[in-house]
């Protein structure tokens, strides 16, 4: 059964943390801020179980035909994340 995708009803730009856990020793927290929950209100479910899926392309040409691909299909669009220091 494929999996029903969360999608926000305006543009959404927010700047949150990756948090270190020590009792699983891993960089394993994503700390979203308040406005992206307030789009994907399904989050605030504590009873609900969420998933995500993670693609990271190595080169402009696979990103580029990723996206041809979704918008051909009409897909879910994604959300764009940079990781930063």
């Amino acid at each position: 059964m494929k999996n029903q995708m969360l999608t926000p009803r305006k543009i959404v730009e927010s700047q949150g943390k990756l948090s270190y856990n020590e009792s699983t020793q891993a960089w394993g927290t994503l700390r979203f801020k308040s406005e992206l929950i307030k789009e994907f209100h399904q989050l605030k479910e504590k009873r609900s179980k969420f998933g995500y899926n993670l693609i990271f392309y190595r080169d402009y040409e696979e990103f580029e035909k990723a996206v041809r691909e979704i918008i051909k299909k009409k897909e879910i669009l994604p959300i764009l994340m940079w990781f930063e220091k």
